[in-house]
C-alpha cells in the first residue's frame, strides 16, 4: 500500500472537525508552494546598508535613554 493510499484510509477515521483542519492545512501548504515569489533584484541589500548610517558619531546608551525620557516627558507632561 502506498503512503497516499494509507493516508486516504486514515482520513475516514478522523472526525469532521479534524478533516476540516486537515483540509485547511493542505490548502495552506498549496498556497505557499504555488504562490509566485518575486526575485530580489541584485544590489538591493547593498543599497540598504547605507540607510542606517549616520552623518556623525553614534549615540551612547545614556544619550538614547535621555532622548527616550525626553520624548515620554513631552508626550505625557505637556
Amino acid at each position: 500500500m502506498s503512503d497516499l493510499q494509507a493516508v486516504k484510509k486514515q482520513i475516514y477515521k478522523l472526525s469532521v472537525l479534524e478533516r476540516l483542519e486537515l483540509l485547511e492545512t493542505i490548502a495552506q501548504s498549496l498556497q505557499e508552494e504555488l504562490r509566485p515569489r518575486k526575485p530580489v533584484p541584485a544590489g538591493t541589500l547593498t543599497g540598504l546598508r547605507g540607510l542606517l548610517k549616520t552623518a556623525g558619531k553614534s549615540l551612547t546608551d545614556a544619550e538614547v535613554e535621555a532622548m527616550k525620557a525626553e520624548g515620554l516627558a513631552e508626550k505625557y507632561l505637556e
